[in-house]
């Protein structure tokens, strides 16, 4: 049943790139593969020092930190940049409001299915970090568009 959720959480955030225009996937794509190892760096992090834990242990702790990051935190996090960017107040308010759905209803089905169980990390911590990432990330962004070169007219 696990498995197939996250399957299918990958096959559905990968399935929206063909929404995507294809520049915006490639201008997007340095921001989200950076924060995807800020994610993957938390969950090495995170298990050792049992801010969450899963049946299965650490095998099922790495193949939940795979499937959310490499599929709908990837993904989304290009889809909020390419609806968002350059609107630093409307992209904040989309990841308040994302971030609260990942913090308080997501999780708590998430924990319902057994998928995870946090522990020492509680919701509201889930959702101040969400929201720090997204801060971070921003500021890559504009640091990555500072440093392009600009192409030959």
């Amino acid at each position: 049943m696990l498995a197939f959720l996250r399957i299918g959480m990958i096959l559905i955030s990968w399935g929206t790139v063909f929404f995507l225009p294809k520049k915006m996937f490639f201008k997007f794509l340095p921001v989200s593969l950076f924060s995807s190892i800020i994610i993957l760096t938390e969950y090495l992090v995170g298990a050792p020092r049992n801010w969450w834990a899963a049946k299965g242990g650490m095998k099922t702790i790495a193949n939940n930190g795979l499937m959310f990051t490499f599929g709908p935190y990837f993904i989304g996090n290009i889809w909020i940049f390419s609806l968002t960017y350059r609107k630093f107040w409307l992209y904040t308010l989309l990841n308040i409001m994302m971030d609260y759905i990942l913090a308080y209803p997501l999780n708590a089905f998430f924990e319902k299915i057994n998928l995870y169980k946090l522990k020492k990390l509680r919701p509201i911590h889930l959702f101040l970090l969400s929201l720090g990432y997204s801060f971070v990330n921003y500021g890559f962004q504009l640091f990555v568009d500072k440093n392009q070169p600009v192409p030959p007219k």
